[in-house]
């Protein structure tokens, strides 16, 4: 049986970013942040940490920085995906080099492939690496999905352990495939305990950036089988939710996080900020659930 990389919440920690490049001090008062709050796992250089914007040499300053930081107090799980394979594969032994725990794997985007194209990327990446690949679906950035069957395939991967799923619709497919020896975690903050529900250990969250005791105590409620405080935390939590994705996430995290004090700079280009009418809506969100 392989043990998940975690159970709970993974935070998708934002990078900080200054004029001139990343603010490092900032990103360890971040990470110290979340560890004292409970979360469970870091996953650096993620979609909501812009990668997407980071040349290499930045890109694995961060990671080298976090796995350094963090210092085995919790899982860090490295987002070193590409749509170019050999690129994700130079990230990802990179990120095994300086003692990450896992990668982030994100599918393949503009140049999509196929279901044939998806097994052969991941499995070859898999095969450049001994530690643990989390899978990375999300439809809606990529207009690519993983069918459940290529899960099932790649699951079969000594060190293909879970998926960050964002496809509810396949949830059920993909557990009842790959039995408890895979794990499935939500990708998205809204439907953390419906995914539980079918069998999912934890989350892959955007709002534990901001509120990661409760992100943490919603999923390990769950786990423990205290059902309706973890419904009651997913419920509590609607608003917020749907404002930190009223527009291009981060940018909506970036502008809450800089309104409650906590300076983590703009989004890079071609994310703006939040226009005037969005930044009041997210003001108000704050204020009602006392964040400001």
């Amino acid at each position: 049986m392989r043990k998940p990389v975690f159970t709970g919440s993974g935070v998708a920690i934002v990078t900080p970013f200054t004029e001139d490049g990343v603010d490092f001090e900032k990103l360890e008062e971040l990470i110290e942040f979340q560890i004292k709050e409970g979360t469970d796992a870091l996953i650096i250089c993620g979609t909501t940490g812009e990668a997407s914007t980071m040349p290499d040499e930045e890109h694995k300053e961060v990671i080298k920085f976090a796995v350094e930081k963090v210092n085995k107090r919790i899982p860090v799980v490295a987002g070193t995906g590409s749509n170019d394979t050999k690129h994700a594969i130079s990230l990802s032994q990179y990120a095994e080099e300086v003692g990450a725990d896992a990668i982030l794997s994100v599918t393949p985007y503009y140049n999509k492939t196929n279901q044939m194209g998806l097994y052969r990327h991941f499995k070859d990446i898999a095969e450049s690496i001994k530690i643990p690949v989390v899978l990375y679906n999300v439809p809606g950035r990529t207009n690519l999905n993983i069918a459940p069957d290529t899960i099932k395939a790649l699951s079969e991967i000594d060190n293909i352990v879970a998926i960050k799923e964002c496809n509810i619709n396949q949830v059920a497919d993909i557990i009842n495939l790959c039995g408890d020896d895979f794990t499935v975690y939500s990708g998205n903050d809204d439907l953390t305990v419906p995914m539980l529900s079918l069998g999912g250990k934890g989350v892959i969250s955007v709002m534990a950036n901001i509120i990661p005791k409760d992100t943490h105590n919603m999923v390990v409620s769950f786990l423990e089988g205290n059902i309706e405080e973890a419904r009651r935390l997913q419920l509590k939590y609607v608003d917020l939710i749907k404002a930190l994705f009223m527009d291009v996430s981060p940018m909506p995290l970036k502008a809450a996080m800089n309104l409650m004090g906590m300076n983590v700079g703009k989004c890079r280009m071609p994310l703006v900020d939040l226009d005037e009418e969005k930044l009041s809506k997210m003001k108000n969100v704050l204020m009602k659930y006392n964040l400001i």
